[in-house]
């Protein structure tokens, strides 16, 4: 009998083109799910996530009055991270804490950037409130960044 192949889980995250900047998508079934797939998102946006090995990892706790401030704090830290340390992450795993959810603790794994191996592709300035949806409930998130 042969082997039964394993479906590869479909990717919850992924960019989406806009006017002069980029936007960022999530999909999941809770805050903290949405949270991992558009700081991957991100991650995708800086530099080739393939390329990010998890060799190291690093703790980013954030803040928010609501869900919506709350996202656009973590995804911040993560921007506020990458260009203090030069980490990069391969992988997330967030937890928030509130109903509605107003903080997040999030473990990343990864490495700092190396020019040697990493290729950047686009420079994130800051994270926008611009069309900001994060909806747990509905399971979707959509953010736009700053080019």
């Amino acid at each position: 009998m042969a082997p039964v192949p394993r479906r590869r889980p479909a990717r919850r995250w992924g960019t989406f083109p806009t006017t002069a900047d980029i936007g960022l998508w999530a999909s999941g079934p809770t805050a903290g799910a949405l949270l991992e797939g558009l700081g991957l998102a991100l991650y995708d946006v800086l530099v080739d996530p393939a390329t990010v090995r998890p060799r190291e990892q690093r703790t980013v706790r954030a803040e928010g009055s609501d869900p919506t401030e709350l996202a656009v704090a973590f995804l911040g830290a993560l921007l506020l991270l990458q260009e203090t340390e030069g980490f990069l992450a391969r992988r997330i795993s967030a937890r928030t804490a509130g109903r509605p959810a107003r903080s997040v603790v999030a473990r990343l794994d990864g490495e700092r950037f190396d020019p040697a191996r990493h290729v950047g592709r686009t420079e994130v300035k800051a994270i926008t409130y611009h069309e900001l949806l994060f909806d747990p409930a509905a399971g979707r998130a959509r953010v736009i960044v700053d080019l």
